[in-house]
């Protein structure tokens, strides 16, 4: 609206809530429930179909393979990448008691949790929005969760964060905290539109980890993070984890180079390929 007046006027813009599978169905792991896209599929369907021009995401939730007909040109600048320790009894997660139940529906968080700090249980189905979780946490259902820093940051909810954990303590999921707004790939006017919105250099470190995530075809049953970003040199750095979901087997890896699309996307790859070729095929359980 600051950039182009006309969406300034009255009833230019409509924002449409639209409930996907994955916000609707909480009783089960969403890696139970199946498939991908579970978190976009019902609002990519309604912009296919001309039911509303743009789509906004979660970075996180869009599968590696776009829909046709779309595109997704815009990231905004991304928040905080980190994960929140939140807990009512431990200050840490290495002050968690022996035994304590962490709850997290996240295979990445439990598996990098479990290789710490092998004394500790997950609850795997944790699910809901943060509201729930944390009353579950009040409830004493769990003794500690881990969430998006984003998300709380997003929801104005900071003050119930404990401490926050390091990238090397907790690398993040693909794409956590980045935003992405799609568009029919025949809609020059959206894309314009949107456009004046993009962060490229956000989009850019997305593109990196999106092309690690793509060569692992990751899915919700396979624990795998990385992370990009820019360091003081300007020069990109990416760092890229899978994981076995009991977190006995973790397979780390790192690429620097030039903080260009090409050159982050073959980052990515790279790093990915390398990660397969040390896991083998059992470990993915093809």
């Amino acid at each position: 609206m600051a950039t182009h007046s006309e969406l300034a006027e009255e009833g230019a813009i409509q924002i449409v809530i639209i409930k996907t599978t994955g916000d609707k169905i909480l009783s089960q792991p969403l890696a139970d429930i199946g498939g991908k896209g579970l978190f976009t599929k019902e609002i990519d369907e309604a912009l296919i179909n001309g039911e509303i021009d743009i789509a906004v995401h979660s970075m996180k939730d869009v599968p590696t393979y776009l829909p046709e007909k779309t595109i997704l040109p815009c990231n905004l600048p991304r928040e905080d990448v980190r994960d929140a320790f939140i807990s009512l009894s431990a200050a840490s997660l290495a002050e968690l008691p022996a035994g304590s139940t962490v709850g997290t529906a996240s295979l990445r968080r439990k598996s990098q949790l479990l290789h710490k700090y092998a004394s500790l249980n997950v609850l795997e189905n944790f699910r809901g929005n943060v509201q729930t979780r944390l009353r579950k946490l009040n409830e004493g259902v769990v003794q500690a969760t881990l969430l998006a820093l984003a998300g709380l940051k997003r929801l104005n909810m900071t003050e119930h964060v404990t401490s926050i954990l390091s990238i090397d303590e907790m690398l993040p999921a693909v794409a956590q905290g980045a935003i992405g707004i799609a568009c029919r790939s025949n809609d020059d006017t959206m894309a314009n539109y949107i456009a004046s919105l993009n962060h490229e250099e956000t989009r850019l470190a997305v593109a990196c980890e999106r092309a690690f995530l793509l060569t692992l075809d990751g899915s919700c049953r396979t624990p795998i993070a990385g992370y990009a970003y820019k360091d003081d040199d300007g020069n990109c750095i990416f760092k890229g984890l899978v994981a076995s979901p009991d977190g006995i087997r973790v397979l780390e890896t790192s690429r620097k180079g030039l903080y260009a699309h090409e050159d982050m996307v073959m980052m990515g790859k790279d790093a990915g390929k390398e990660l397969l070729s040390q896991a083998g095929p059992a470990f993915f359980g093809f």
